[in-house]
């Protein structure tokens, strides 16, 4: 049978209990279609990148699964049925994975705050200066902006990436 890996992001106003139970339910939908669930994390509430539905954060269960693609597709019928899964995704892979997953792992240990992007210090940096997290002191992602120029300054000293207006005569052709 296929293999597959799945995250289910449940809205946070539910209780931890009744994540249980939604996990309990979509195990036994992959049970009932002849497949089974060999592995099921609970990830806890977690914090979104961007508001889901109105909600910031969400409780995250990750699968690992054993089952024929039917089994598949109704697990995902029913999870776009439910109102209390926001967004899921299942992935077929090779092979499971063994042991915790990296989520787990890294839980308990804290986030290294280097910067945006990896940019040196700083942060967001005004117009005149930084970039996209390069903090005036180089490196760091510069964000391309609609009118060509990059955001945060793009070398010249307006920050608009256009030429300065000026008698400069390199268009006159003196």
């Amino acid at each position: 049978m296929p293999l597959y890996e799945g995250v289910v992001i449940a809205r946070q106003d539910i209780a931890t209990t009744q994540v249980d139970t939604l996990a309990d339910e979509l195990t036994n939908i992959i049970v009932e279609g002849g497949g089974k669930v060999t592995k099921r994390e609970l990830w806890g509430l977690r914090s979104l990148t961007y508001r889901i539905k109105k909600n910031r954060k969400a409780h995250y269960v990750f699968f690992n699964i054993d089952a024929p693609p039917a089994a598949i597709n109704e697990y995902e019928r029913r999870m776009r049925i439910n109102e209390d899964v926001l967004r899921y995704l299942t992935v077929r892979v090779e092979e499971l994975e063994e042991g915790q997953s990296a989520v787990l792992i890294n839980k308990d240990r804290p986030a290294e705050r280097t910067g945006f992007f990896g940019g040196g210090g700083g942060g967001r940096g005004g117009r005149d200066g930084g970039g996209f997290g390069g903090g005036g002191g180089g490196g760091g992602f510069r964000r391309p902006r609609e009118d060509g120029a990059t955001a945060g300054g793009g070398g010249d000293r307006f920050g608009s990436g256009r030429r300065p207006r000026g008698d400069d005569n390199t268009n006159t052709g003196e």
